[in-house]
């Protein structure tokens, strides 16, 4: 068979750039802007007339049959929180109402990327999610053990995904593929930090904490709004694992974490946790040098001090893993009065993404599902769709409709969504507080001298892999816009001069 001369060059790797092809939807119509999702003004939320955003976020939640395309591998176990206080000064959210009231839960964990049985030892974000059952409705609290995010726009979640997941041809991860797609997108700097420290590899899921990672909002019975991020905190104390340790366990067990779960459960040494909220008021949310719904920052504790809104201890493990664990769907859009989503870009497209998911993996109705399932009267005229096994006794079965006198149902004009003002135009257009690198640098100066050199070796690990240039001198090129040294030490370590690499984040960042 007889090459082309472009392929053959292809072949043997001396082709590095192809002329680019006008980016375009999935009908044919060319992309104004693949970066940003259209909003409400520079901090408004997400219009939902982005159809380019919808139709990307919904094709990416259909690629897989039956598995989650993220968090496939999972543990559960059920518990029950117990409030530390009354709160209903800031939030009207019941389970948070009285000191001692208690809420049941199911806690489902994760890793990220890999599939559903792949080891439990790899170097991921672990899933961390909450659901509240709560007496006024269901509260999905989803969340990582890590406390910020890759990007910080949902228009960007299924490429990183994708980055990160094998290549399509190989069916191997690649830290070509996914450095390719950080060396664009600066923000990814400060959740690369992290996960690449010992952080990256939780011991297990008792020994790790857990963020909502995204800002939310509380809203009080008079009204009032406030912004809040949530953290919960192990008290069994963070551990974590080297490489090498991780590597030598994952050679004796496949499932280590899942088992560690469920025999400290079986010997009722249950794990419990904290959980903490930090406030920020409506008012005070331009007052950062960073934009506070960005979700690849942390709010500082010394600006924006935790308060302790209680803890919870998981105690029961499922009867059936399938059912229950398997089964279990959370989406950030499932909230009770009281909590409410922020303008977060990131989630705002994750309020569609999540619950559509489940949608597609089990049902219009996956909300019926025991395990889903709120723990009080579900009471609406919603019918049909696969799987719709609830029974709804009422004296009009004839009534689907609303409103009407056959059958009334009473609206609860508390419980509408709290007021949010807005200004500007509609744009796609990136936040303006973006400072993409300080956090990254200030967790690398946090690390203690044994965590910073097992940071630099494990970044380098991987970074060391990559055959472009360009991308591998950017990627450090970031490091050294977060901390010099960290950034000089990656370089030595991965052969690239830091003159060069200031110079190609530097032509990058110009473009920006």
């Amino acid at each position: 068979m007889k090459l082309t001369s472009t392929l053959l060059a292809l072949l043997l790797g001396s082709v590095t750039t192809a002329s680019a092809a006008p980016l375009t939807t999935d009908a044919g119509a060319p992309v104004g802007d693949n970066q940003n999702s259209q909003t409400a003004g520079p901090t408004g939320g997400v219009l939902l007339q982005d159809f380019d955003l919808l139709q990307k976020l919904a094709r990416f939640d259909r690629e897989r049959i039956p598995e989650r395309v993220v968090h496939a591998r999972g543990a559960g176990a059920y518990g029950t929180f117990t409030s530390a206080g009354d709160f209903s000064d800031i939030t009207k959210a019941s389970l948070f109402g009285a000191k001692g009231k208690t809420t049941p839960m199911f806690v489902r964990f994760s890793t990220v990327i890999h599939s559903k049985d792949s080891p439990e030892t790899l170097r991921d974000p672990r899933g961390f999610a909450l659901k509240f059952y709560t007496d006024e409705g269901n509260w999905d609290l989803v969340g990582n053990n890590l406390p910020v995010f890759f990007i910080r726009d949902a228009m960007k979640f299924p490429d990183m995904v994708h980055s990160l997941k094998p290549d399509p041809v190989t069916n191997q991860q690649d830290p070509n593929r996914f450095f390719d797609f950080f060396s664009h997108v600066p923000e990814s700097t400060h959740m690369l930090t992290q996960l690449y420290s010992d952080l990256g590899i939780p011991a297990n899921y008792r020994h790790m904490d857990g963020s909502s990672v995204h800002a939310y909002k509380f809203v009080n019975a008079k009204g009032e709004t406030r912004y809040v991020k949530f953290t919960w905190k192990t008290r069994q104390g963070v551990k974590t694992m080297t490489p090498q340790e991780a590597a030598a366990l994952q050679g004796q067990a496949f499932s280590h974490a899942t088992k560690d779960l469920y025999d400290a459960i079986g010997r009722k040494e249950n794990p419990s946790w904290d959980l903490y909220a930090q406030v920020i008021p409506a008012d005070k949310l331009d007052s950062f040098d960073f934009y506070p719904l960005d979700a690849t920052k942390v709010w500082p504790e010394a600006a924006v001090p935790s308060t302790l809104l209680g803890s919870f201890t998981l105690d029961r493990l499922p009867v059936n893993f399938f059912n229950e664990t398997e089964q279990s769907a959370f989406s950030p859009a499932v909230v009770p009065p009281g909590v409410e989503a922020s303008e977060d870009r990131l989630l705002q497209g994750r309020l569609f993404s999540y619950a559509d998911t489940q949608r597609y993996r089990l049902g219009a109705n996956y909300l019926d599902l025991p395990i889903n399932r709120a723990k009080v009267p579900v009471t609406n005229n919603s019918q049909d769709g696969s799987l719709n096994f609830a029974v709804h006794p009422d004296a009009s079965p004839h009534t689907n409709y609303e409103p009407s006198i056959q059958k009334p149902l009473e609206q609860v004009p508390a419980h509408r969504y709290a007021t949010t003002p807005i200004s500007g135009t509609s744009q796609q257009a990136a936040i303006a507080k973006r400072n993409d690198f300080a956090q990254a640098g200030g967790f690398y100066r946090a690390l203690g001298k044994t965590d910073q050199e097992h940071l630099v070796s494990n970044f380098a690990g991987d970074l060391g892999q990559v055959k472009d240039p360009t991308v591998k001198a950017r990627i450090v090129g970031y490091l050294l816009e977060a901390d010099k040294t960290y950034g000089e030490r990656v370089a030595k370590a991965v052969n690239v001069k830091v003159e060069d690499a200031k110079k190609a984040a530097a032509d990058f960042l110009a473009t920006r």
